[in-house]
């Protein structure tokens, strides 16, 4: 559940980048949503083992790391924003919640069940 907040907080903060808000301030709240936001889905990614998803999401952390950042021009920035912006928004549909199977208890007694 935290993953799945934090892409829907991901794409608000990297629309509102696209839009072009362009404070430093900004800049610095925007690097550090998108990286936690992709390390989350790198861990959701390792734990299904989607490798791939797993390394694209791992470079988004790397461009979006705000210990040491990475500078690009504006409008270098702005087709990332966007390219990680679909990544994200495709990240719902790759990483569909499967429904967990429920296992009938074998202390249940059920109505009807025979004694061996």
């Amino acid at each position: 559940m935290l993953t799945k907040i934090m892409k829907w907080v991901c794409i608000a903060a990297l629309l509102l980048a696209v839009v072009r808000i362009p404070t430093t301030s900004y800049q610095v709240l925007l690097e550090i949503l998108v990286c936690v936001g992709a390390l989350l889905v790198v861990a959701q990614a390792l734990r299904e083992g989607k490798y791939f998803w797993a390394a694209g999401f791992t470079s988004i952390a790397v461009i979006f790391n705000p210990i040491i950042p990475v500078t690009f021009s504006r409008k270098t920035f702005l087709w990332l924003d966007a390219a990680c912006l679909m990544a994200f928004l495709v990240s719902f549909a790759a990483f569909k919640r499967r429904p967990l199977l429920s296992i009938p208890s074998i202390t249940n007694r059920t109505p009807g069940s025979e004694s061996l």
